[in-house]
């Protein structure tokens, strides 16, 4: 996921002296590294921070708190955020010979992971403060002040989620007609190229009530779109009315009972979590989009089993099966690794084979590298790093010519697009369609946030290009 930044006015100060700033005065810059969830994260820390008379900056020079909320799912991400401090440190170097004050702070599953570490290699740092504990952000920022260095990477008994401000109506409007909102964090699965369980911790959900609140108050600040996330997000079984517990379809059929919410997503699942009752929302209920990303890892029983994903390659095929017998407009997305260790070149085989059969219209594959402390980590029979390159250069080959066809295979459809923002050149607008391409129009065809009827006239890389198509209805943002 790309850089999130949250914009601010200027704060000026005078040289050489010392700032003493009022809380209203101060200013975060935040730096989101990784996947949805740390976006959300960000944001709520954002919101955390509001409260406690912090402004947003998307001007590091000028932030008085800078925060790295950092992921660890890929390669070298600690030798990143470390690069990362160093250049921050120049920073916090140069405010202090101009009497300014730079906190600096690492958050997510990099400083759960390297705890009291960070501080030790990188003195600079003034706060390391895990995922679970983000809710704690003020006390802890007040103790730093006092002159601790703060290491906060226990798993909070309380709930997190209930002890966090709401973001002001303004602030979600300014953040778009689409939203995260994370239903479930950590995972129980224990894939063993994985460092999602010893990072994020076991598998928790939140409420239903809580999960309806944050919604409605979403649609009310006008989000048309809503993407439930979690590490294992069809996992989750939240506490419902009466004390009854909820699954994950069930919450979508009451989420799409929300006035001016008119689109369900949800990221990541796990195949072994996809029930009935989720299956059956994505046959009848119309505002769950048709797009579902199912990670399979590989094709392989035998490399399967190794990553201990306790499903086969003909399990994962027959779940599809009856996903798209559900639903026959559904388009597949799918995460793979590439040179798992003691992958062979029929290992490989059978992960192209299982694409060729699946046909995604979309992909994210990555070549395996070792996560500390995980059981991967500790195999035999490392493919080597040539192997591994050869082998993803020709499954993203297929994959992505995989993602070309079904792009090209809307062209002359029509299709429902919800406008989310200005494109990037002039005269336009961009929207998104229900597989979550962008889709470009013209600038007049809509307001953002209506969902508007469009025509898909060619495809670009990533993108599809439209125009509005003859009598096409719209549904506004208001209506």
């Amino acid at each position: 996921m790309d850089l999130n930044t949250i914009e601010s006015d200027d704060i000026g100060t005078t040289a050489g002296q010392p700032a003493v700033l009022p809380a209203a005065a101060r200013k975060v810059f935040i730096k989101t590294y990784g996947c949805q969830m740390n976006v959300y994260d960000s944001q709520r820390m954002a919101d955390a921070l509001a409260a406690d008379g912090y402004s947003a900056t998307d001007a590091i020079g000028e932030a008085d708190l800078v925060l790295l909320n950092t992921c660890h799912i890929r390669e070298k991400a600690a030798e990143k955020v470390y690069s990362e401090l160093g250049r921050i440190r120049d920073m916090k170097a140069e405010r202090a010979l101009a009497g300014r004050e730079m906190l600096v702070g690492v958050a997510g599953c990099v400083a759960q992971a390297e705890g009291a570490e960070i501080i030790r290699r990188s003195p600079a740092v003034d706060l390391v403060i895990g995922p679970q504990t983000y809710h704690r952000l003020p006390d802890v920022l007040a103790r730093v002040r006092g002159g601790e260095k703060i290491v906060e990477t226990d798993y909070a008994i309380e709930d997190k989620f209930e002890h966090l401000p709401q973001p002001k109506r303004a602030e979600v409007i300014k953040r778009g007609v689409t939203a995260f909102l994370t239903v479930q964090e950590g995972c129980d699965k224990f894939c063993t190229f994985c460092v999602v369980p010893y990072t994020r911790g076991s598998e928790v959900s939140r409420s239903v009530a809580q999960i309806v609140a944050e919604a409605e108050r979403l649609a009310e600040a006008g989000v048309r779109e809503v993407t439930l996330l979690g590490q294992n997000v069809n996992a989750w079984h939240g506490q419902g009315e009466n004390g009854q517990e909820w699954g994950l379809g069930r919450l979508l059929f009451r989420l799409a009972e929300i006035p001016g919410l008119a689109r369900l997503r949800y990221t990541t699942s796990h195949p072994r979590d996809m029930d009935d009752e989720l299956i059956a929302a994505h046959r009848d209920l119309p505002a769950l989009m048709p797009y579902l990303h199912l990670p399979v890892q590989s094709g392989s029983d035998r490399i399967l089993k190794t990553m201990n994903r306790r499903h086969t390659a003909g399990d994962y095929l027959a779940l599809l099966d009856r996903i798209r017998t559900a639903r026959p407009d559904i388009a597949l997305s799918g995460d793979f690794i590439v040179g798992f260790p003691g992958e062979t070149e029929a290992d490989f085989e059978a992960t192209m084979e299982l694409v060729r059969q699946v046909n995604y219209a979309s992909a994210f594959s990555f070549k395996y590298s070792p996560r500390p402390g995980t059981p991967g980590a500790e195999m035999s029979d490392h493919v080597p790093e040539t192997v591994k390159d050869e082998r993803l250069q020709r499954l993203q080959a297929l994959l992505v010519k995989q993602q070309q066809d079904f792009g090209l295979s809307l062209v002359g459809s029509t299709i429902d697009t919800l406008i989310e923002k200005p494109g990037r050149q002039a005269g336009q607008k961009v929207g998104r369609s229900p597989w979550l391409q962008p889709v470009i129009v013209d600038e007049k065809a809509g307001e953002i946030g209506d969902i508007i009827q469009v025509r898909i006239t060619k495809t670009g890389y990533n993108s599809l290009f439209a125009e509005l198509a003859r009598g096409s209805r719209q549904m506004r943002r208001d209506g």
